[in-house]
């Protein structure tokens, strides 16, 4: 048997395969985001303790002889993350999380060092880490002097498992810290933002092991102490071990919290001026690319909020029959990475008339948001990978109106695996099974593909106009907010 953990923005996700990968049981436990001030996102640290304990509790409850021949665990999270540890690894304050823009100057003061698009390979997002600390060493210097150690935030809860600092090289990437194509950290970048190798943890790659389970959990929870735990893998990496995105030309769409399209690549070839992001993958010596939109189904959930239904109800108004584009809606509630690299930048909804209701609304979101997947893959395009189809996964792929929505969009099919998890969770228990031996590379399988949805023909042209249409009036707002 073996454990994934997934430390994700709304919960954390465990999650067993038996040595066939097979599913055997998986439990979650919800997770709060705290929004102090605009365009600001934390959390607190020890709720992911909790969290992870309160959803492994409810594995071993049910399942106890399963978690007991766990042999090795794989970890996977959200990315970005600043957790900061004093000497004696205590919290300094709460985490600030992935989506979180405050240090968009920090970002620019530190993109404008050529150095940093060089040797990481891409542009310095407000979301990485180094710009967050850059803000923490102006806006909160006494606590700053205080930093011992930076980790990522599954790469804290591997320090909680196995008393060990050590991250891997797709979540390491995301932090402009690491030289991305020789896959170590970068003394130059550190020391260009205030920071010291003696910070860091150690690297290792994601299908190694990292570390072993500490007795007095293992004891708590039914498991072998020392069992192994894996490097693990930034949520995204993660999600593509799960999907078997592993080898040149493999893609996925993930239709998350945030939005990506994820394509493996074979040799590191960075395009920072693309906004695509060049990362390490969880697989050694393979890197990725990336094309992220920060709110996906987030923007539906805000319009559901709005409107006071689920987002459920929202998709299902919309039929089987799918809409010719009526408004353009901008999917930017908290900025965009690619390709606009804009932190400023707010949604916009706009071309609604008296004959536009709900469902309108809510067809032009779920456009957006397919647009915004547009723009990724022409920038994708731009940095030299080709994707000519791609495979679903996220929340928001159970909705076959919003599929279709994309492969309309894109003009390129997607695949939709068969009923199952191939998440970040089961790619995460996957590099466990790796770390123990009892698996090579070649486990990580596609997933059986249950159907494929082609773009409509018949709206192709209405969609192209749209989209032109759409990518018109970025500048426009733009313009007005400078």
């Amino acid at each position: 048997m073996y454990l994934g953990i997934d430390l994700g923005t709304s919960g954390v996700k465990a999650l067993i395969i038996d040595g066939q990968q097979r599913i055997i049981a998986s439990a979650t436990a919800d997770l709060k985001v705290s929004r102090p001030a605009a365009g600001w996102s934390e959390q607190d640290p020890a709720e992911w303790i909790s969290a992870t304990g309160a959803a492994i509790g409810k594995l071993r409850s049910k399942h106890p002889a399963e978690v007991s021949e766990i042999r090795g665990i794989g970890l996977s999270g959200q990315m970005h993350g600043a957790t900061l540890l004093d000497s004696t690894d205590r919290v300094l304050r709460p985490c600030i999380l992935w989506n979180d823009t405050r240090a968009h100057a920090e970002a620019a003061q530190l993109d404008a060092d050529p150095q940093f698009r060089s040797i990481s390979g891409n542009i310095v997002f407000p979301g990485f880490t180094a710009p967050k600390l850059v803000w923490v060493r102006n806006n909160e210097p006494d606590l700053f002097a205080k930093v011992a150690s930076v980790l990522l935030p599954k790469d804290y809860l591997r320090l909680w498992l196995t008393g060990e600092k050590v991250s891997e090289m797709s979540d390491a990437s995301g932090t402009s810290w690491l030289d991305v194509g020789q896959r170590r950290w970068s003394q130059e970048l550190l020391a260009a933002g205030h920071m010291d190798l003696s910070q860091m943890p150690r690297l290792v790659e994601g299908s190694d092991p990292s570390g072993g389970l500490r007795t007095e959990l293992a004891l708590e929870w039914g498991m072998r102490p020392g069992t192994i735990v894996a490097g693990g893998a930034g949520d995204n990496a993660a999600t593509a071990i799960g999907m078997g995105t592993v080898g040149e030309g493999a893609a996925f769409v993930s239709l998350g919290t945030s939005g990506v399209i994820f394509a493996a690549n074979d040799a590191y070839r960075p395009n920072a001026e693309s906004a695509v992001h060049t990362f390490c993958h969880a697989a050694p010596q393979s890197w990725h690319q990336m094309g992220v939109i920060l709110s996906a189904t987030d923007s539906l959930n805000w319009f559901a909020v709005l409107v006071g239904q689920s987002s459920a109800v929202l998709t299902d108004e919309l039929g089987d029959e799918l809409r010719a584009p009526s408004g353009v809606f901008l999917p930017f509630l908290s900025g965009e990475r690619t390709p606009h690299n804009d932190a400023a930048i707010r949604g916009v909804l706009s071309g609604i008339s008296h004959d536009t209701d709900r469902a309108a609304i809510t067809a032009s979101i779920l456009q957006g948001v397919a647009f915004a997947f547009r723009d990724s893959i022409e920038a994708l395009a731009a940095a030299g990978t080709q994707v000519t189809r791609l495979t679903a996964s996220g929340g928001g792929s159970r909705s076959h109106y919003w599929l279709r929505t994309i492969a309309t969009a894109l003009d390129k099919p997607v695949d939709v695996p068969v009923a199952g998890d191939v998440g970040a969770a089961f790619g995460a228990a996957r590099l466990g099974m790796l770390a123990g031996g009892n698996a090579t590379l070649a486990a990580c399988t596609p997933p059986n593909i249950e159907r494929s949805i082609e773009p409509d023909e018949a709206l192709r042209p209405a969609y192209e106009d749209a989209y032109q249409l759409y990518r018109k009036t970025y500048p426009a707002i733009r313009s007005t907010m400078s």
